[in-house]
């Protein structure tokens, strides 16, 4: 599953929704650098419809016909079995993450949220630090000098810390 569709059936797992309230949650989460279109927002719901991880109603609301979605059981046992699965990227990539977290409370199994967190505390234990790259493999951030690059690297660094002592304490890992 992609973004998208996780923050779909995430949101709709809250509540039901019209499709304008569910990509400005959608638009909410991700913040202004990513904007969903009505047309990308359609092709998923009409597609989770069909599959029936969502179903919908229509009321008429100041004269206008408003279709609202609401997440049916499949859709919801879809997107825990989603989150419980959470790799690669979805785990690697902060944006990806967050969306991810966003929705982990969706799992009803501690255990299996936990095993979550742990393949990303996992994954910030291994060597998440090096940003850049000179085109034929990562650079050291020690072998930074633009003073730009190395303020992200630290800012970086600083969020990896930070993340990583909230999912210590959450998991109850012993150090």
């Amino acid at each position: 599953m992609n973004i998208v569709e996780i923050m779909t059936l995430g949101f709709l797992s809250e509540e039901p929704l019209c499709g304008y309230r569910l990509r400005k949650k959608m638009e909410q989460l991700q913040g202004y650098s990513r904007a969903f279109s009505d047309g990308t927002l359609h092709s998923v719901t009409a597609k989770f419809v069909k599959a029936g991880y969502l179903g919908e109603s229509f009321n008429v609301v100041n004269g206008r016909r408003l279709r609202e979605f609401h997440l049916e059981p499949a859709g919801r046992e879809k997107l825990i079995e989603e989150l419980k699965s959470t790799d690669g990227y979805m785990l690697s990539d902060i944006t990806k993450w967050s969306v991810v977290m966003s929705f982990l409370s969706v799992i009803p199994d501690v255990a299996d949220r936990n095993a979550v967190l742990r393949r990303r505390l996992d994954l910030l234990d291994s060597d998440v630090r090096r940003m850049y790259s000179d085109g034929e493999g990562p650079i050291d951030n020690e072998n930074l000098t633009d003073k730009y690059r190395i303020a992200i690297t630290q800012i970086h660094d600083a969020e990896i810390a930070a993340e990583r002592a909230w999912l210590v304490k959450e998991l109850g890992v012993d150090e």
